[in-house]
């Protein structure tokens, strides 16, 4: 996509951190917006101030891992601007702690949400891409947590690994499309830590997928470090969204926002190639390595 004037956005997990940041960013283009996210109070509030601004811009309430909702939010699209060519699979939760302390109900959250959301959003919205014959892209919102392995965030490490494969697939699917699908571009987007506002996603965890037992000292560990990361990076929503138009003008797959954070990930890739133990992934950043 080169150009993104009077074209539609459908963006999840929308009504704040970086999906308002990536609604904010497609409006100063002149994007048309479709704004989706869990929490319906907040999601109105960013509908009311876009709107106020002079975009066109709806929103609806969407809890990602439920498919029909993604076949309503589709729908809704479609009724409303007739096209999509911009799609943010961006709704994401975390849990930390020690693996072998996440429940099940971490568990059918975090992947309910991090990973069939994003495979929700494809099926309902590539086959319409696909079909408008005009150049579109998909982004699916992944995390270093994607390339690296820290210890005590586990089933996030997990379901972000399954969103940059996803990815992966889904741009060399795209090329077994023909025409149709040379005209759907996609990119992972792999941010480090910046203030995104998912230390605080346990305040949209459904009433049934709620842990009763008080936090282990490692899960309240890892909040304590998750909280001090996401306040130190040197990056703003805003910048990440800037950063993530500019790979989707590029036709870019790879979003890499943090350049700091390459040696790590040069370093997985290398324990890898070369088949030894992993490294301590907190090498080059000490300083964000848990208690």
């Amino acid at each position: 996509m080169q150009h993104f004037e009077h074209q539609v956005a459908v963006i999840t997990g929308a009504a704040g951190g970086l999906g308002l940041a990536l609604a904010h960013h497609a409006a100063s283009l002149g994007m048309k917006l479709v704004l989706a996210d869990i929490d319906e109070g907040a999601l109105a509030v960013a509908v009311q101030g876009l709107s106020a601004d002079g975009t066109e811009v709806i929103g609806v309430r969407t809890d990602v891992s439920d498919p029909a909702q993604l076949d309503g939010l589709a729908a809704a699209a479609l009724q409303t601007f007739g096209r999509v060519h911009l799609l943010f699979n961006n709704a994401g939760v975390g849990a930390g702690g020690l693996i072998w302390e996440n429940t099940a109900n971490d568990f059918q959250w975090v992947f309910g949400v991090n990973v069939a959301g994003v495979l929700n959003g494809l099926r309902a919205f590539v086959p319409l891409m696909l079909a408008q014959g005009e150049p579109a892209h998909i982004v699916n919102t992944a995390s270093v947590a994607g390339m690296l392995a820290a210890p005590l965030l586990g089933l996030y490490n997990a379901s972000k690994h399954a969103v940059v494969g996803i990815s992966e697939t889904l741009y060399n699917d795209l090329k077994l499309a023909g025409d149709a699908g040379r005209s759907v571009g996609c990119s992972v987007l792999c941010p480090a830590y910046f203030d995104t506002g998912i230390a605080d996603s346990e305040r949209n965890r459904p009433d049934t997928l709620h842990n009763h037992a008080p936090l282990t000292s490692s899960q309240s560990a890892m909040q304590v470090q998750l909280n001090k990361a996401v306040k130190s990076g040197n990056l703003s929503a805003a910048e990440i969204a800037a950063c993530t138009f500019d790979a989707v003008r590029e036709n870019r797959f790879y979003i890499l926002t943090h350049p700091a954070i390459m040696p790590a990930i040069t370093l997985r890739a290398e324990d890898i190639a070369l088949a030894r133990n992993p490294s301590d992934p907190f090498t080059h950043k000490p300083q964000f390595k848990p208690a």
